[in-house]
């Protein structure tokens, strides 16, 4: 696959990350645009802070914490322990180097720029050659809700650490929020469509409530479209995706998450311990196949990432 073959990712959380990684590594630069779910952005100290693309352009950058998944290596949390002496809150453990991006990001959107533009900048500065787009420039937010009541999303997953029974949930802004130029074209221009191992429900479901892009997503002309499931086995790897899907009456395994992305879909690639679960995607008319989806250093990610694109290739020919 070369330049004129352009690959879309769409991504949230770590395993979004991790496989964005292994695409860049694996294609030419300028190949690749991670489209990034924006729905659990928050505002906090004053900051805008964007979780999920912040994983994905750190990932993306060598900046990332190999234990993590997220944050920057190595970062330190003084200015956070200070906040909480002075009575701040603490429940959402910024890094002091992390804190930079989030200071820049609030000062450019003050200054009316839009949130495309702004995470450009970013990603030039961190010398990322993958385009990295936000669903969205509107506000979008992630609410949870719970039998405790309705939750904003950071509140449920890091305050309450995904304790609380989900229940439902629903994007708030998702009706009024449109996609940008930058996603329609990336859309419009792409041979092949990669779904990253993310949660379904709250990673790539925001991205995929956005006006337009699920009509560009189904548009001819075809072009193959592969999810990877996040699921192995009938547990995540991290994450509160299996109990998300429990809870939401799916089935937890990778034929549930293929359930919920069916209208999206061509074909999935599944974890090889799950092989057996092969014959079920017939009844779903989405191609299969298994790979060693654990991505545990860059060539795990780059293995997968190439297994992803064979596959789209053999569907395309």
């Amino acid at each position: 696959m070369n330049i004129s073959s352009p690959v879309v990712a769409l991504a949230g959380g770590v395993g979004g990350a991790k496989l964005a990684v292994g695409l860049a590594a694996t294609l030419p630069p300028g190949a690749l645009t991670v489209i990034v779910n924006t729905a659990d952005d928050l505002t906090l100290h004053g900051l805008h802070i964007s979780p999920d693309l912040d994983t994905v352009m750190y990932n993306l950058a060598g900046l990332s914490d190999s234990d993590q998944g997220w944050g920057i290596k190595d970062d330190t949390i003084g200015a956070i322990e200070l906040l909480g002496r002075y009575g701040g809150p603490t429940w959402f453990r910024l890094g002091d180097v992390d804190m930079a991006t989030h200071i820049r990001r609030t000062q450019r959107l003050s200054e009316g720029a839009r949130l495309t533009e702004v995470t450009a900048e970013l990603c030039t500065a961190l010398d990322i050659q993958t385009r990295v787009l936000p669903m969205t420039d509107a506000p979008v937010a992630t609410r949870i809700m719970t039998p405790e009541g309705e939750l904003e999303f950071q509140d449920y997953f890091v305050a309450r650490g995904t304790r609380p029974k989900v229940i439902g949930v629903r994007f708030q802004g998702a009706d009024s929020a449109e996609a940008t130029p930058e996603v329609f074209d990336a859309l419009l221009e792409a041979n092949t469509i990669v779904y990253c191992p993310s949660n379904p429900i709250v990673s790539l479901g925001p991205i995929l409530a956005i006006k337009g892009i699920r009509e560009r997503l189904n548009k001819k002309p075809r072009r193959p479209r592969v999810g990877v499931s996040p699921i192995i086995g009938n547990a995540a790897l991290r994450g509160p995706a299996a109990e998300m899907l429990k809870s939401l009456s799916h089935k937890v395994s990778a034929l549930g998450v293929a359930e919920i992305l069916h209208d999206y879909l061509d074909a999935f690639v599944i974890d090889d311990q799950d092989i057996h679960l092969l014959p079920s995607f017939l009844d779903l008319d989405i191609k299969a196949r298994v790979a060693q989806s654990v991505m545990s250093n860059l060539s795990s990610k780059k293995r997968l990432a190439q297994d992803v694109l064979d596959f789209a290739e053999k569907i395309r020919g």
